[in-house]
Order: structure tokens, then C-alpha cells, then sequence
């Protein structure tokens, strides 16, 4: 059984060379999804899905639906220390009990928690506007 500490990371520049070199793509083989709450103000990972850690009970399924064809999953929040990886970990447990149940062995997608979360991202990549999107300096100068 997966745990938070089991779960594999992906650097900020692994990520962006992943965005990067699909982003002609008509539909990446990844998606980004980002569980910041109020915090997610000031810039996000671009494409990224907003699914706030608040309501994740509720967005669980169309996570579910909407990123099964993805190859590769990757969460994260401000700094991917907790409400990230819980999200992470969650979403690996729903998705391998679905498959348990409906498709057995369906369970090869990756599943990665975004080390240092977007305040780590935003250090290296928040002005790069092919990678962030939204992205208010101002409001990470003190964070």
C-alpha cells in the first residue's frame, strides 16, 4: 500500500523540460494538478488543473475521469509538504481501488508529488511565461 513517504517527486526543472517538450502537443501525456486553496493567487503552473484541497471530496471523481489517459499525474500545493502529497496519495488509492474493481492491472500511470510545490516553482519559473501563468511577484517577495 502506497504511503506519503513512498510517493515518488519531480524537480521543478524535470517538470518544466516534461511542459516544455510537449507543448506543441495537441493533448500532453501529463497532467498538473494544483491543490492550493486560497494561496493559489499570484501565478500557476500553466495548464495545471485547479482542484483545491477544500473540495477535493467533491472533485475526486472528475479527477478521476478526466486524468485517466494520463501517463503521468503531478500534484502539489505551496510547498508540497502536506496537502499536495495527501492529495497525491489519495487520488493513487482511489485510482488503484477503481481498477481493482472495474479493469485489474490498469494501475501505470505515475503518479508525482511536485517537490517544493509552487513556491519552489515559482523561484525558478515564475516569469517564464511559457511555463507560469498569472504570475504577481509582488505577492511571493515576502513569502
Amino acid at each position: 500500500m502506497a504511503s506519503i513517504a513512498s510517493l515518488k517527486r519531480i524537480s521543478a526543472k524535470d517538470l518544466s523540460e516534461r511542459i516544455l517538450a510537449e507543448r506543441d502537443a495537441a493533448e500532453p501525456t501529463y497532467a498538473i494538478v494544483d491543490v492550493r486553496d486560497d494561496d493559489y493567487i499570484g501565478g500557476h503552473i500553466r495548464g495545471g488543473i485547479h482542484a483545491a484541497s477544500a473540495q477535493l471530496d467533491v472533485m475526486m471523481p472528475t479527477l478521476l475521469r478526466r486524468l485517466q489517459d494520463k501517463k503521468t499525474v503531478v500534484f502539489h500545493c505551496a510547498l508540497s509538504q502536506q496537502r499536495g502529497p495527501s492529495a497525491a496519495l489519495r487520488y493513487l488509492r482511489e485510482r488503484v481501488a477503481a481498477a481493482d474493481s472495474e479493469t485489474p492491472g490498469e494501475t501505470d500511470q505515475e503518479v508525482l508529488v511536485l517537490d517544493r510545490g509552487f513556491e519552489g516553482w515559482q523561484q525558478e519559473y515564475g516569469t517564464d511565461e511559457r511555463l507560469t501563468e498569472g504570475y504577481r511577484k509582488e505577492l511571493w517577495e515576502n513569502y
